[in-house]
C-alpha cells in the first residue's frame, strides 16, 4: 500500500507465470522468498499467490496465468505497479500521449483502483491507487528498497525513445532525470529519481530486443550464490555478472518459464 504522497512510487511487483508451483520452487532458493504454496482463485480462472519475505512482509505477488490468457498471447514476465492517485485521469494522459490501455480502470475490493497501460513505445505497467488496510490507514509500500535483499532494488526501462520516455514519465509521475552513464554505441544510461531516491534508469532498447519493456532487479544477499541457485534451479544467465557503480554486482537472468529479471547485490565469495 502507498500513501497519497507517494505518487509515482513503484508500490507492487507481480510475476505472471503459467506454473506458480515451479515459480515457487525457483525463486524461493534464489532470492530467499517464501511464495505461498496455494493460490487464491480469481474469477478470471487465474490464481494469485503472495510472495513472502523473511521479515514476514510481502515482496509482491504471483499471478498464475489462465489458459485463456495464454491463448490470447500472454507471456511470462514481471510487471510493476506505479502509484497514481487518480488512475482514470492518468490512464487518459497515457492514451493522449500515444499509449494504450490494456485493462481499463477498475475497482478491486480491498485492494484499490487499477488499470494496465502501455506507454507509446509498448512498455507495459499498472497504474494503481491502493486502498490501505482499515486498521492501518497510513500504510505505505515497502516492496522496493535501494539496498535491501528480497526487495526489488532497481527499475529499468528499455525503450525506443529514451528522451520521449523521460518526458512522459516525468509528466505522469513527477520523476526527475538527473545524471547518466555512457553506454558506447548504445547511447546514455539515464538515471531516474523519485523524490530524493534514485529508483532506476531509462536506456535505449537493445538491438535484439523484441520491443520496449520494463525490467526489474531483485536484491540478492550474495550475487554469486543467487546466480548459482538460478542456474541450479533451471534458469539461465542472460549476461555475465558485472560490477556496477557503487561496488555491488548485477546479472540478468531468465527463469525456467521464460520470465526475465535481474539480480543485484554484493559479492561475498
Amino acid at each position: 500500500m502507498a500513501a497519497p504522497t507517494d505518487r509515482g512510487a513503484f508500490i507492487w511487483y507481480e510475476l505472471m507465470t503459467p506454473d506458480p508451483d515451479a515459480a515457487k520452487a525457483f525463486y524461493d532458493p534464489v532470492v530467499g522468498w517464501s511464495v505461498q504454496s496455494e493460490g487464491m482463485a480469481l474469477p478470471t480462472g487465474s490464481t494469485y499467490r503472495m510472495i513472502g519475505r523473511s521479515d514476514g512482509k510481502h515482496a509482491g505477488g504471483v499471478l498464475g496465468m489462465s489458459q485463456d490468457m495464454i491463448d490470447h498471447g500472454g507471456k511470462p514476465g514481471w510487471i510493476g505497479y506505479i502509484h497514481a492517485p487518480d488512475v482514470d485521469a492518468t490512464a487518459e494522459r497515457v492514451t493522449a500521449s500515444g499509449g494504450a490501455v490494456h485493462l481499463p480502470p477498475m475497482d478491486m475490493p480491498g485492494v484499490g483502483r487499477m488499470a494496465m497501460v502501455a506507454d507509446p513505445w509498448g512498455a507495459t505497467f499498472y497504474l494503481m491507487a491502493p486502498t490501505p488496510p482499515a486498521d492501518e490507514p497510513d500504510a505505505t509500500s515497502d516492496v522496493w528498497s535501494a539496498d535491501k535483499p528480497q526487495h526489488m532494488r532497481w527499475n529499468e526501462l528499455r525503450t525506443a525513445d529514451p528522451a520521449g520516455a523521460v518526458a512522459l514519465y516525468s509528466d505522469l509521475f513527477g520523476w526527475r532525470q538527473e545524471g547518466s552513464m555512457p553506454m558506447g554505441d548504445l547511447g546514455e544510461y539515464l538515471f531516474v529519481q523519485h523524490g530524493e531516491q534514485m529508483i532506476g534508469a531509462i536506456m535505449p532498447e537493445m538491438p535484439q530486443a523484441p520491443g520496449s519493456v520494463w525490467s526489474f532487479y531483485i536484491g540478492a544477499d550474495d550475487i554469486d550464490r543467487a546466480a548459482r541457485a538460478a542456474t541450479d534451479g533451471g534458469g539461465t544467465l542472460a549476461s555475465d555478472i558485472i560490477q556496477i557503480p557503487g561496488g555491488e554486482y548485477s546479472v540478468e537472468c531468465i527463469d525456467p518459464q521464460g520470465a526475465a529479471f535481474g539480480l543485484v547485490g554484493p559479492r561475498k565469495e
